[in-house]
């Protein structure tokens, strides 16, 4: 009996919260995809059909042959590498030098990247245009892969401190006794060490600028267009293209999906370690 009574509240109070949050989540994924393989019959229909009559992939033929999405598509896996490597090649020095060195400002700056997260980076958009503008940047690789590293780099140094807070500092000073200079020390003992943090940086600035739509639509064009500003070209005037529009989100919400997928418990575990005082 009391067995009983454990296993109904266990699902009173956890199991259907649970699948109601769950379903409340997946239900917009779920509709994309379902719309991405209606016939053209079935979206125009009243009242909804919510299940397709007849399942088709012409809506992603189409998308792939006759658009260029596919060069869209390139175009945002360049950008989102872009800015993994800038990040990376920012934030993981930063973030060793604000965790073994004390220095005036520390903790201002490690504040202020904080803070920085807690403002719409809408407020960056005007600035950061003028001045990309004026360095001739508008529409290029370059420029889109700054913008995004504007709002991730604060926020990836902030993380990668409490990884390297967490390697003792007396296998740096074991290193140096041992005749390492300090480039050899970060390169051969403390990067191996870390490398799980820097693993979880880069996942976490990939899927930031892959899916990142404002500083995209304000800094490129047609040259490096990415494919969540190409989407905004089926959107008409007076009508939308539903079955395409839909295939090419599920496209895109493919493959940070499958990354997610492999590595959220890293993934979250880097987040939450962000937490630990430095």
């Amino acid at each position: 009996m009391i067995r009983r009574r454990s296993f109904v509240r266990s699902l009173v109070q956890v199991e259907i919260p649970v699948l109601l949050v769950l379903a409340f989540a997946l239900a917009p994924f779920v509709w994309m995809l379902l719309t991405s393989i209606k016939p053209d019959a079935d979206l125009s229909r009243f009242p909804v059909r919510y299940l397709p009559s007849s399942t088709t992939f012409e809506h992603y033929r189409t998308l792939i042959q006759r658009t260029s999405f596919p060069v869209n598509l390139l175009n945002s896996l360049v950008i989102a590498c872009g800015a993994v490597l800038l990040g990376l090649a920012t934030s993981v020095p930063a973030a060793y030098s604000f965790s073994r060195f004390r220095f005036a400002g520390r903790r201002t700056l490690m504040t202020g990247f904080l803070v920085i997260n807690m403002f719409p980076i809408v407020l960056l958009i005007i600035p950061l245009f003028v001045l990309m503008r004026a360095l001739g940047l508008i529409d290029t690789f370059l420029g889109v892969i700054i913008g995004h590293s504007t709002f991730s780099i604060p926020f990836s140094i902030w993380m990668l401190v409490s990884y390297f807070n967490a390697i003792p500092k007396d296998l740096d000073e074991a290193a140096t006794i041992d005749g390492a200079s300090r480039l050899q020390t970060i390169r051969l003992v403390v990067l191996p060490l870390v490398m799980p943090g820097i693993v979880t940086t880069a996942i976490y600035v990939f899927i930031t600028s892959w899916n990142e739509y404002l500083f995209a639509m304000m800094l490129s064009g047609e040259t490096v267009r990415p494919v969540t500003v190409a989407l905004q070209l089926f959107i008409g005037e007076f009508t939308v293209q539903w079955g395409i529009l839909t295939a090419g989100g599920t496209i895109i919400a493919l493959p940070v999906t499958i990354l997610f997928l492999f590595v959220q418990k890293r993934l979250v575990g880097g987040l939450t370690a962000g937490a630990v005082k430095s």
